[in-house]
């Protein structure tokens, strides 16, 4: 061979490997996952919820965020007949809703959706919603529910989870909005790792005596439910994980909204826990890292600039 045909073929080799070289990073870039939020109906200001959550969540640069906003409440059936999300186009699903039945088809929809791989993210009231839906309750595993629908979940003085039978302790329920600490009991999850072992949740109410199946739970943190504000004197579930056939359910009970009085949703802390648990819903894994601005042991830390 020529040392011009040499030369030639140098040429030829080193530009084919520059482009390999250069289409790497978008080859081995995490592809967004994409999420639908569903809401339409709350006893909060889902208005106000959706938009900050789906914000913080594509501000994190792993998702991207569709809605899907129900009929409202008394709507005529035509309304609802127009109402048939699309889960299996989705990564994972975020409840922000809590109103009336959906159709019977939605809720088949969903339940396949779960079973089959996908991901289920409940906030704050979502828990609320659904109490005659077998499968939800399978799902979600404690909801807003009287105290003889099901068992009850606390954890002791010695960290230890307890199991309460239905009809037996306290009522479901919440004391007044107040900061809180929120204890992290495994710090061995991909959602939890990494987290500080306590961490100041700032201004939210704290839900007491949730009730459900309550099965197949992985309760990853905890908060103590002060009697001085209106609660038990116990340590309630406050964030939680549930396999259902091959899909992932996460539910955290934070994030009270007060009508536009969004301050638990603007807690660094309630950010990180949302963010890594949707991609766990989606995933199976983390991969977010916990912000440097996460809340101390002792002092809340919230967003003050979003709107």
């Amino acid at each position: 061979m020529s040392n011009r045909s040499k030369f030639m073929l140098l040429i030829v080799v080193s530009t084919a490997t520059f482009a390999l070289v250069a289409k790497a990073p978008r080859a081995c870039a995490a592809e967004k996952l994409k999420i639908l939020i569903v809401d339409g109906q709350n006893n909060h200001n889902w208005k106000a919820m959706t938009p900050y959550m789906s914000r913080v969540l594509e501000e994190t640069g792993r998702f991207e965020v569709d809605v899907a906003t129900t009929p409202a409440k008394n709507a005529a059936e035509k309304d609802w007949e127009q109402f048939r999300p699309d889960f299996a186009q989705y990564d994972a699903v975020l409840s922000n809703y809590n109103g009336e039945p959906w159709p019977e088809q939605v809720q088949q929809d969903l339940v396949k959706y779960v079973r089959g791989g996908g991901g289920l993210v409940i906030i704050h009231a979502a828990n609320n919603a659904f109490p005659q839906w077998r499968e939800w309750n399978e799902m979600i595993g404690l909801g807003w529910r009287g105290k003889d629908y099901g068992d009850r979940i606390i954890f002791d003085k010695q960290g230890k989870q307890v199991r309460i039978a239905a009809g037996e302790g306290a009522n479901l329920g919440h004391g007044s909005r107040h900061d809180f600490a929120i204890v992290v009991r495994d710090s061995e999850h991909p959602i939890t790792r990494g987290l500080p072992r306590e961490w100041m949740h700032a201004k939210d109410e704290l839900y007491h005596g949730q009730r459900g199946p309550a099965l197949n739970m992985q309760i990853l943190a905890t908060a103590y439910s002060d009697k001085s504000t209106g609660g038990t004197g116990e340590h309630e579930p406050m964030i939680w994980v549930i396999p259902y056939g091959k899909g992932r359910v996460f539910t955290t009970v934070m994030g009270h909204v007060s009508g536009d009085d969004i301050i638990a949703l603007r807690c660094y802390g309630f950010h990180a826990v949302m963010n890594r648990g949707t991609e766990w819903a989606a995933t199976g894994k983390v991969t977010l890292p916990v912000p440097e601005n996460f809340p101390k042991p002792d002092k809340v830390n919230v967003d003050r600039k979003q709107k």
